[in-house]
């Protein structure tokens, strides 16, 4: 199989690589998600396109857990931006989420309510009920490159797909 972007040798269907996914994310992949065999020592953005092409860049897309606050709720969500953007965590996302202070998750509580590796986390099998916000420009590209939930390896996915996950909810200006 060829990935639809990028130059990878070993592109298959995500749910034949089921074994290299966190469980979370092994449920939730479709036969739309293609996977990337990819060096986990490469897994950030910056270092994953220098290895494996630099046209990655415009076609990659991050995915954050922040955490809203008010009074003594927290609501954790994930964020999903191009990668040549930043979330707007004190803008949008506190606004969207109607939190009085917004912040990025701790990377021990990011880990452990996702099931996911740190710097691999995906929009894909997150927890049942989590807000996904979802810049506008990343269900405008034809696909992404977003990680696979654990730093080996990585999903491409159509735009499209990314914008219509569970809870997921299309924002303008959610990458800046």
């Amino acid at each position: 199989m060829r990935a639809p972007i990028g130059s990878f040798d070993d592109a298959l269907p995500a749910t034949e690589r089921r074994e290299l996914l966190p469980a979370p994310v092994a449920a939730a992949v479709t036969a739309d998600m293609v996977h990337v065999d990819t060096d986990p020592d490469k897994a950030d953005t910056a270092d994953f396109v220098l290895a494996y092409g630099r046209e990655l860049l415009e076609q990659s897309a991050n995915c954050v857990v922040v955490a809203g606050k008010r009074g003594g709720e927290v609501t954790l969500a994930a964020c999903v931006v191009l990668s040549t953007t930043r979330v707007d965590v004190n803008g949008t996302v506190r606004r969207h989420l109607g939190a009085r202070k917004a912040s990025f998750a701790p990377m021990d509580t990011a880990v452990s309510a996702t099931g996911m590796e740190y710097g691999g986390i995906t929009p894909v099998g997150l927890p049942d009920g989590w807000p996904l916000l979802v810049d506008a420009a990343v269900a405008e590209k034809p696909y992404v490159v977003i990680g696979s939930g654990a730093r080996r390896g990585k999903l491409i996915v159509p735009g499209k797909l990314v914008a219509s996950l569970p809870g997921a909810v299309l924002l303008d200006g959610l990458g800046v």
